[in-house]
């Protein structure tokens, strides 16, 4: 794996609640067809008919479906995500990426891939949904570095409108680069660490035998050839040449992407809209300033969703659907 990263609901063109409606739905299993094998998600759909289809793109390295990794994130955020839209009416469906977790068979290395292999697969999926919610409008939801892979994937011609979360604004390249420089903790390693990073921007393997040991997992051989692709991709490019619906979202939280991530994307399409909540973090739950209980955040799955974030992309869903009239 990757070491990098029954009762009623709220009608589409009604206004959106800013309290939580109980709601029941359903929940099936889905398969779309991958290289070598089949890829797996998890479709959870209100009783009533939905509002529109959310499909929501994991972040980076081996992050599930439900929004968890084996390195210690156990927030349940994506879970979150579906069972707080399905309370607004709208259906989601959250996937495994192809060679990890349920999608391990769909290719032989999980780390073998690059960002048009990601978009591949969603393609894919768009085709399951098409025929399983022939009706619905089908919308983007990419977190972190899946925010690049939705702004990849939306040109599709099915695909009404992205939603971004935490998504970066700049190359990947240059991000870490700045997290590296931010944490004094990494002042020992900014002189092995820079120079790959500057190395793999330019398409350069390097050889990672004798480097620190804490660079060792995340610029391993393995990886590099994704490293070298994801960082030739630059977000505000991708979004500068969409013209769909595209809602920014972004917590001023967040150790990972910062705020002038956003504003870059934004600026980049000043026609989308750009949401900032002061108090939430990168896997989007509520936190204060205070750093321990930022990083206990990414481990605590009954500490729900950032208040106002549902809402947030509800809203944005409904004003744009093309059901509605405007």
């Amino acid at each position: 794996m990757k070491t990098i990263a029954s009762v009623a609901l709220l009608s589409a063109c009604s206004s959106v609640s800013q309290t939580s409606v109980k709601a029941t739905f359903s929940e099936i299993f889905l398969e779309a067809p991958g290289p070598k094998g089949p890829l797996k998600g998890t479709l959870l759909t209100p009783d009533l008919t939905p509002d529109g289809v959310v499909l929501i793109i994991p972040g980076s390295g081996p992050t599930d479906r439900d929004g968890n990794n084996p390195l210690g994130v156990k927030a349940s955020a994506y879970r979150l995500l579906a069972k707080g839209l399905a309370a607004k009416g709208f259906a989601t469906l959250r996937i495994d990426k192809r060679g990890m977790f349920a999608s391990a068979m769909a290719v032989q290395d999980a780390n073998a891939v690059t960002i048009a292999d990601y978009v591949d697969d969603i393609r894919a999926w768009i085709k399951v949904l098409r025929r399983e919610m022939p009706a619905s409008c089908i919308w983007l939801a990419g977190h972190s570095e899946g925010g690049v892979v939705a702004l990849a994937s939306a040109p599709e011609e099915e695909v009404c409108g992205v939603v971004l979360i935490a998504t970066p604004g700049r190359p990947m390249g240059e991000v870490l680069r700045e997290q590296f420089k931010a944490n004094p903790a990494n002042a020992a390693l900014l002189k092995e660490a820079l120079p790959i990073i500057d190395a793999l921007e330019h398409r350069r393997r390097i050889d990672t035998t004798n480097i620190h040991p804490a660079l060792q997992s995340l610029f391993h051989s393995s990886v590099q050839g994704f490293l070298i692709d994801a960082f030739s991709y630059d977000p505000r490019q991708l979004i500068s040449t969409l013209s769909k619906p595209v809602l920014v979202l972004q917590g001023q939280r967040d150790l990972q992407v910062t705020e002038d991530d956003a504003r870059q994307l934004k600026a980049a399409n000043p026609q989308a809209s750009l949401m900032v909540f002061p108090d939430m973090n990168h896997v989007m739950k509520e936190v204060t300033s205070d750093l321990q209980d930022n990083i206990a955040s990414y481990a605590e799955p009954a500490l729900p969703l950032a208040p106002g974030l549902i809402d947030s992309i509800a809203h944005f869903l409904i004003r744009n659907s093309p059901f509605c009239a405007k």
